[in-house]
């Protein structure tokens, strides 16, 4: 017999370090996405607005579904640690293998798992991150932590730094309790955010974040917001670094999210002198191709004006055929506006 207690065994075998199940059910929650998408928080992000009937509801994906089961992994590898301004910062979750390649191989094992095990047919859907799942709403549901005041799910014994994944089943599985809310009255990711993209608690206009401005935005960068960007070239953890539920925090072992050697830390001077062939390699294979590499070139020729590193800055000033992405309009004008800042300082 296919029961709740044995799926969260199998799952924790297969890789997986959280695992819950909640009703499919309408929760208001989910009801917040067409205001969000009204205040225009979504940005660029056009896809959220063509499917948002289907996220307001795992029914409309999944006809007849019952339960959902979602799935935790706990990707921090290491303590935060302070970088130098002349360090290039990644978001942790982005150092190491695609995490939608990874945890969709896994939940597929575990939905063939489930198919073989369970007395009656069912219909089921797994997504990694790609679907059309409001997925903090039912991991909360299902028991994985409540959603914090910076919009992550926060699991109060393994912290934020988790990638969801969740099977969409027909199958009437037992449910799990909701997560409880646990922030109480600590703003510490308010008051860190330094674009102000936190504009209440629970709330986030995506068009501030430094996440969404150094991968989901495909042009320019506003330059208004471009110094607070600081070092960072592709996402951002800070609102989850000052969680005091992250410190010390879980710190995983799982080999799929250890640090690519070249991308821990590297200095600013260093990444951008890789040549675009070179660049392609180190990336090929992680969540970091979503930015493309002029976006990555971009994101770097701002973190280098920030920085004021005068060798960074003269390898701007570099002319190599290695690298074409330069020569790129978009790259060329953020590279414009590094030498510009150095200036003015």
């Amino acid at each position: 017999m296919l029961t709740v207690e044995r799926i969260k065994v199998k799952a924790q075998q297969i890789g997986f370090d959280l695992c819950g199940v909640a009703p499919a059910d309408k929760f208001p929650e989910l009801d917040f996405l067409p205001d969000w998408l009204a205040r225009g928080y979504a940005g660029e992000m056009a896809w959220m607005s063509r499917n948002a009937d289907r996220r307001a509801d795992v029914r409309n994906v999944v006809p007849g579904a019952r339960s959902v089961i979602v799935t935790g992994s706990i990707y921090a590898t290491r303590a935060a640690h302070k970088a130098r301004a002349t360090d290039a910062v990644i978001a942790r979750y982005a150092l190491g293998d695609d995490y939608h390649d990874v945890l969709k191989d896994r939940l597929n094992a575990l939905l063939a798992w489930m198919r073989v095990e369970s007395s009656e047919p069912f219909d089921a859907r797994a997504y990694v991150d790609t679907g059309p799942v409001q997925e903090r709403v039912y991991a909360q549901y299902a028991g994985l932590g409540w959603i914090g005041k910076n919009t992550c799910l926060i699991n109060a014994e393994h912290g934020s730094f988790l990638f969801l994944a969740e099977i969409i089943t027909t199958l009437d599985i037992e449910t799990d309790a909701q997560g409880l809310e646990q922030c109480g009255s600590c703003r510490r990711c308010l008051d860190a955010c330094p674009t102000g993209a936190l504009v209440e608690a629970g709330v986030l206009d995506s068009t501030r974040c430094i996440s969404y401005l150094t991968i989901e935005l495909r042009g320019s960068i506003p330059e208004t917001l471009r110094p607070a960007i600081g070092n960072h070239v592709y996402g951002c953890d800070i609102c989850q670094d000052v969680c005091p539920h992250n410190d010390p925090g879980f710190v995983s072992s799982d080999p799929q999210w250890q640090p690519r050697q070249g991308l821990d830390l590297p200095r600013l001077v260093d990444l951008w002198r890789r040549p675009d062939a070179d660049l392609r390699t180190l990336l090929k294979g992680s969540a970091m191709t979503r930015a493309k590499l002029t976006g990555l070139r971009r994101n770097i020729s701002v973190a280098i004006g920030n920085s004021g590193d005068p060798e960074a800055l003269a390898a701007l000033e570099e002319q190599r055929d290695d690298q074409p992405s330069t020569a790129d309009p978009m790259v060329a004008e953020h590279i414009a506006w590094a030498r510009q800042r150095s200036h003015s300082r």
